[in-house]
């Protein structure tokens, strides 16, 4: 019975303020990343508040004039509202149909590889395109497609057909820009689905196998239901992104030329609020963006908690 009294005596749950003294060192490797966020992420929020007024450098975020839904209204009434959406909507779309696929496909291929050194080397160099960075990658791109020094008119010119003119025609310009970045994303994105391919089951893979099952019928019946929480995860947070697609290399390939399908929401805020220095239209712009993100965020997992088993929350 004594025993008993000292077991339950030893198993009670911590306070707060023992448990910070027992593992101190956890906590503080703990800080550092909390500081990083709530500095970061969190009190960059503040600035939210400038989209419901007339910010002024002089007067400050506190002391500029209210000015409630002003700039929102002056957004949804902009004859520019709905091309803008329309070519975000279109290139993040074509971007999710064709780069999530992607990298499951490469996951399946490299692990159906027997070979291991051949499997290494061709996850190595689908990875290796992830470490370059925009502005080369960019650069890169137009000196291939260059009218007169790129390689791929070179290439055609060789072949007898007439060079063409990529970046000077608009409708070349979402195909570049999404095929570009599955070059330069797949191998990193695959990384995770062939970590989870490597926890399968080896008795369900050699039961297919005895079964008389081919590599597509393996495929269908173990490898996918295995990757299925992961795909569903990783889907949801794109659907949340689909309004967010990346500033840097859309503004990098933009020209004169592919503007009217090249200017998306991101874009806009960057030229309305640094360059013409209007600050709080381009915030209410971007806040617009984010919530839009979020909603969709917040139905594809609700949906994904309906008809499936995972879910972000």
């Amino acid at each position: 019975m004594e025993e008993r009294v000292k077991k339950r005596k030893n198993t009670r749950k911590l306070s707060f303020k023992e448990d910070i003294k027992k593992r101190w060192q956890l906590y503080l490797m703990l800080l550092f990343p909390i500081l990083y966020i709530v500095v970061f992420c969190y009190l960059p929020m503040g600035g939210i508040v400038i989209a419901f007024k007339n910010f002024s450098f002089r007067k400050g975020i506190m002391g500029s004039d209210w000015v409630g839904m002003k700039y929102f209204i002056q957004f949804f009434t902009n004859p520019d509202m709905v091309r803008l959406l329309k070519n975000t909507l279109i290139i993040s779309l074509y971007q999710l149909i064709v780069s999530f696929p992607a990298p499951i496909i490469l996951a399946l291929a490299l692990h159906i590889i027997n070979g291991n050194r051949f499997k290494k080397f061709m996850q190595s160099l689908t990875y290796a395109p992830y470490f370059i960075s925009t502005v080369v990658l960019v650069g890169i791109v137009l000196q291939c497609l260059h009218l007169n020094i790129g390689i791929v008119n070179g290439v055609l010119d060789f072949l007898g057909f007439s060079r063409i003119d990529f970046m000077g025609r608009a409708s070349y310009f979402r195909h570049i820009y999404v095929w570009s970045g599955v070059w330069q994303m797949t191998g990193y994105s695959a990384i995770i689905y062939i970590a989870a391919l490597g926890n399968v089951d080896q008795s369900l893979i050699e039961a297919s196998q005895l079964d008389g099952a081919n590599r597509l019928q393996r495929i269908r019946i173990v490898e996918l239901p295995a990757l299925k929480p992961i795909i569903t995860i990783q889907l949801i947070l794109s659907i949340g992104c689909i309004m967010g697609v990346g500033f840097e290399k859309v503004y990098l390939m933009q020209n004169s030329l592919n503007l009217p399908i090249s200017e998306i929401i991101s874009t806009y805020v960057f030229k309305r609020g640094l360059r013409d220095m209007q600050y709080s239209f381009a915030t209410a712009v971007g806040l617009f963006n984010s919530i839009i993100n979020f909603i969709l965020l917040f139905a594809a997992n609700k949906i994904s908690q309906k008809f499936g088993e995972t879910s972000l929350w």
